[in-house]
């Protein structure tokens, strides 16, 4: 594959936009989204105003580089998870036990990034599209771990859901074949797999997001005992070998 030259003006401009960051996720993680000040960056930086703008044109611009980096590292964390447990020839349940700790994992090693697109939604600021599709990639190896499962009662009324989703967005199919391919097309096994998914994010935010948020703290139980309690009880509700 033939590599693009970088000019030196271009990266400059990459490593200052990388520096402004930095200064920008320290700011999350003293204070959280509402610490976040370009004035105070340009400051911390020595740079005027104006030419701060020129890098990122707006808050919203950088809260959204932000947003796009986090779900970018934690789908790397999640796809390498997922790799390592097929690569070992792990069951589904546990590869869904993988997973869970490789989101758990990422989501307390840097718990400003988890809050700053799991947590409550920053007022006045729009995600742009793509954020959507990085999202989803988060969740994808989850896919393919429910698609082997076979839900049980408890759990009919969310795969009816999903099914009628399936059969309303395109995308939405597209998502599950890109990373269960053997359910492409069965609308049942697809359906199952959203199901899935769509049910280990909520058990997952449910119990990462108040550890990462602090909650946990001057209780008796380990977030990590939580959350292996929880998945056990989705790979039963899906029959997971």
């Amino acid at each position: 594959m033939v590599r693009t030259q970088q000019g030196p003006r271009s990266r400059y401009r990459e490593q200052t936009r990388s520096e402004i960051k930095e200064v920008a996720l320290q700011q999350l993680a003293d204070g959280g989204v509402g610490a976040l000040a370009l004035t105070r960056i340009a400051k911390e930086m020595g740079l005027s105003g104006p030419a701060l703008y020129r890098y990122f044109a707006s808050r919203d611009d950088l809260l959204s580089a932000l947003i796009r980096d986090a779900y970018d590292d934690a789908a790397a964390a999640m796809t390498e998870a997922a790799q390592g447990a097929s690569a070992a020839a792990r069951s589904p349940r546990a590869r869904l036990h993988s997973l869970a700790d490789a989101y758990r994992a990422w989501a307390v090693g840097e718990p400003h990034r988890y809050l700053l697109i799991q947590g409550a939604p920053v007022p006045g600021y729009v995600a742009p599209d793509d954020t959507l599709d990085r999202a989803r990639a988060v969740l994808g190896p989850f896919l393919a771990v429910f698609a082997d499962g076979t839900p049980g009662t408890g759990v009919a009324a969310v795969v009816a859901e999903m099914t009628t989703w399936l059969g309303a967005d395109e995308a939405v199919g597209a998502w599950v074949a890109t990373y269960a391919p053997a359910a492409a097309g069965d609308t049942g096994r697809s359906a199952q797999a959203l199901a899935g998914a769509v049910l280990a994010w909520a058990q997952l935010h449910g119990s990462v997001g108040l550890e990462a948020a602090g909650q946990f703290a001057g209780m008796g139980h380990s977030g990590a005992t939580l959350l292996r309690a929880q998945a056990e009880m989705l790979a039963d509700a899906f029959e997971l070998k």
